[in-house]
């Protein structure tokens, strides 16, 4: 049986934030990164990596454990974590990246590209950072715990 895509919360539809950045900086600014273990925000970035412009997509348990080298128990944690801080909806087999709370991107600038939309005051609010630097000061956090 074919997986109809259909939103899971229409209401929180994900749209290109307004910052210079694919993925929105509320997820540092509101510390929801911080409440993340490295797994989940791996299941994050990859799902936010293949979703559709609707935020969808239906990739199975076993290719996310695959690619992800998690377990099944880990995989089931991570999306949890997720689905807790509101960033993903998910029934089987379909996710569905949520905006975050709060955020939203008006018509007018979410059909320009996302360097042109990032108002200077935003850029200048703090520089970029790599999912790669956010991944290590989790480890590093953990470490410490």
């Amino acid at each position: 049986m074919k997986t109809v895509k259909q939103l899971l919360r229409p209401e929180r539809l994900r749209q290109v934030p307004e910052q210079f950045s694919w993925i929105d900086q509320a997820l540092v600014q509101r510390h929801l990164i911080d409440r993340c273990d490295a797994r989940a925000a791996a299941l994050y970035l990859f799902l936010l990596t293949v979703a559709d412009a609707q935020g969808l997509s239906y990739y199975g348990d076993s290719t996310l454990m695959q690619r992800l080298h998690l377990s099944s128990e880990e995989l089931g944690a991570a999306r949890q974590q997720l689905i807790d801080l509101e960033l993903v909806a998910y029934r089987a087999p379909l996710y569905q990246v949520l905006a975050i709370s709060g955020t939203t991107v008006s018509p007018r600038t979410a059909s320009r590209s996302p360097a042109s939309s990032s108002p200077p005051a935003a850029r200048a609010t703090g520089g970029p950072v790599s999912l790669a630097q956010l991944l290590e000061q989790l480890e590093r956090r953990r470490g410490r715990l």
